[in-house]
């Protein structure tokens, strides 16, 4: 028996036990094959169900918080630093990680340059930093916003491109304020003003686009006229400023020179008032002292007369050296030579001496 093409025996032939032990052996092992990649199969399919099970985890860490979207719709809000969460996998649902706690900046009027080992650069960006103030001047206005993520539904849904929507918000606030306030005012004493109503102005624009945005602060980096006339507005500032320091230092003086002027004046009245009181004492009592003595004078003449010698000859003689002689020299003040208090040169020379 032979093999026919369509795998029969042809009636007759021999059968070869090769043939029949190929065949057999073929069977048992394409039965296996097939069993084993079934298993690889199923195998597959349930570490690809696991997988996507499993890419429904994600993480949101300190300062980030979790937006979960279900066919692109918004559905759910994970709180921040809620660590590991879970959704339905995708295409079901999809999540985005929105960090709530960064501060970032945004530069309007200029542009910082970081090249790798070199320091930054500032590069202005004219058409920003041009504008118009109130007194009908130009003036190079840069600004750096700090700001940060308040909402993050609406940072992710309500508005398209929230960054470029505060850029030009910022433009438009700061060109509102500075439109308001000449350029003296707000290159010196307005930089405050300019700064607080930028700030608030901003802030209603981004709350009115929805943007999400929250501005932590305005920091007014450069207010300056154009280039062309720079020096001659500085020149103008600088003579404001001395002014100022001059007004300040002469308002100084004043307080403190009036207070000395008046504290002199008074106490020269106080002298003047004291010096008035003691002479009117005086004088009183000279007076009482008069009629007194008048009045004791009236009673005893003689008496009061010598009393007034004696007190006289007291108040004159006092303090002087006194010197008594004796009656029987006859009064001659030529007999009495002092010799207390004389010295040398006192001497009187021999050729002027008596024999």
């Amino acid at each position: 028996m032979t093999s026919e093409p369509g795998g029969g025996q042809t009636p007759g032939e021999d059968i070869s036990w090769e043939d029949i032990w190929q065949k057999t052996v073929g069977r048992i092992s394409g039965g296996k094959e097939q069993k084993s990649r079934k298993i690889i199969i199923w195998g597959i399919v349930i570490v690809v169900v696991i997988w996507w099970v499993a890419s429904g985890i994600y993480i949101v860490g300190p300062g980030e918080v979790g937006v979960v979207r279900q066919f692109g719709r918004f559905v759910s809000q994970t709180d921040a630093g809620a660590g590991l969460s879970y959704r339905l996998p995708w295409p079901v649902q999809a999540h985005d990680i929105v960090n709530v706690a960064e501060e970032r900046r945004a530069e309007v009027g200029f542009r910082t340059i970081e090249a790798p080992g070199r320091p930054a650069r500032h590069v202005r960006a004219t058409d920003e930093a041009m504008m118009l103030t109130g007194d009908k001047n130009i003036a190079d206005v840069q600004v750096l916003v700090r700001y940060r993520i308040d909402d993050p539904v609406q940072y992710l849904f309500r508005s398209e491109a929230p960054a470029a929507a505060l850029r030009v918000n910022t433009e438009v606030a700061l060109r509102s304020v500075i439109g308001q306030m000449t350029i003296d005012h707000a290159m010196t004493v307005g930089r405050p003003e300019v700064e607080a109503g930028t700030w608030e102005f901003l802030q209603s624009l981004l709350d009115d686009h929805l943007t999400g945005l929250h501005v932590a602060g305005i920091e007014l980096q450069v207010v300056d006229p154009p280039d062309a006339v720079r020096e001659a507005f500085y020149d103008v500032v600088r003579a404001k400023a001395d002014r100022e320091r001059l007004i300040r230092e002469a308002e100084g003086y004043a307080r403190d020179i009036v207070p000395r002027a008046r504290g002199s004046a008074a106490a020269i009245v106080e002298a003047a008032t004291a010096f008035r009181d003691e002479r009117i004492a005086l004088a009183e009592g000279e007076a009482e002292r008069f009629i007194k003595i008048l009045t004791e004078y009236r009673k005893a003449p003689f008496v009061t007369r010598q009393r007034l010698f004696l007190e006289t000859i007291e108040r004159a003689l006092t303090g002087t050296e006194k010197f008594i002689i004796d009656p029987a020299t006859g009064g001659n003040m030529l007999q009495f030579l002092p010799l207390t208090g004389l010295g040398p040169e006192a001497v009187i020379p021999p050729e002027r001496g008596g024999k």
